[in-house]
């Protein structure tokens, strides 16, 4: 298929538990985007609800909703309209006791493509996600839409080479990434920048090691004791930040130019020089020094 070159959109914003005001919000900003030239919009992760991962509660199972579903048809609606491409984080319901943060993809003439289901789940204070969700099964997916080949993964996933790498070689010229960080009230100031720099530094590198642009989206807004710190940014394929937004609500845009990875990985040839015959390892939890 062709590798067009496209205008991007990384909309971040603050959420509330008024459900129906945020997606009043997010699709307000989605038209904002659309009417800027936007030809791909990517929502940060869970961009419908407040993120009730900070705490556990067996109330918020409610919100979970089929995936396709009401959201994802109101989202099919407004990418034909627009003619855009929308990648959506989404708290999926699979079945009674079994639910995803699942990321859907619709093309620009509507058309649902498909989801992916985050594959790593944190757990840490504030971040209790592994007592809502089950790891993804659906495993690493690209998907091939209007304006170029998209591979999705959700905000935790990003931490991991080996998702991106396997994303990258199933032939995803663009990672996208929905994403919820926040900083904790002692975590502000030097530490909190250092965990600013990190996160952007290891997207980076994907884009390095992997010929390829990458795209974070990260929410603002305090909620609870978590402050989200925006900075939704794009990557080109030498870790350059093509775009970045700051820490309030924002459309970040950008434009890539697919059709160029081609000449890029072959001056750096990456996957060329791949030793393959040496990375069995990598399927170990960790090798010990001691294995007797």
């Amino acid at each position: 298929m062709s590798r067009p070159t496209a205008t991007i959109a990384l909309i971040q914003s603050s959420c509330s538990e008024d459900i129906e005001a945020n997606l009043h919000n997010t699709f307000r900003m989605i038209r904002e985007a659309a009417a800027k030239g936007a030809q791909v919009i990517i929502l940060q992760e869970l961009f419908a609800w407040p993120y009730f991962c900070r705490e556990v509660d067996e109330r918020f199972f409610d919100w979970a909703e089929a995936v396709p579903g009401p959201t994802t048809a109101k989202l099919e609606q407004l990418a034909g309209e627009l003619e855009v491409v929308i990648v959506a984080s989404l708290f999926e319901k699979r079945a009674a006791g079994l639910y995803h943060n699942t990321a859907a993809v619709i093309d620009a003439d509507g058309k649902y493509l498909g989801k992916y289901r985050k594959m790593h789940i944190p757990e840490d204070p504030g971040f209790h996600e592994k007592f809502y969700f089950t790891p993804g099964d659906l495993g690493y997916s690209v998907f091939s839409t209007r304006y170029g080949r998209i591979g999705v993964l959700i905000c935790w996933d990003q931490w991991y080479p080996e998702a991106a790498r396997i994303t990258a070689m199933m032939g995803a010229d663009l990672l996208v990434y929905p994403t919820a960080i926040a900083e904790l009230p002692e975590e502000a100031g030097a530490e909190a920048e250092r965990y600013l720099n990190a996160w952007q530094t290891i997207q980076k590198s994907h884009a390095i090691a992997n010929g390829c642009f990458v795209a974070s989206v990260n929410r603002t807004g305090t909620e609870g004791r978590l402050s989200f710190w925006g900075h939704s940014f794009a990557s080109g394929p030498f870790g350059e930040v093509l775009a970045e937004g700051g820490k309030e609500e924002a459309v970040v845009l950008c434009r890539i130019s697919p059709a160029n990875l081609d000449r890029h990985r072959t001056t750096w040839p990456f996957f060329r020089d791949r030793r393959t015959d040496t990375y069995d390892p990598l399927t170990s939890r960790w090798l010990d020094d001691d294995q007797g």
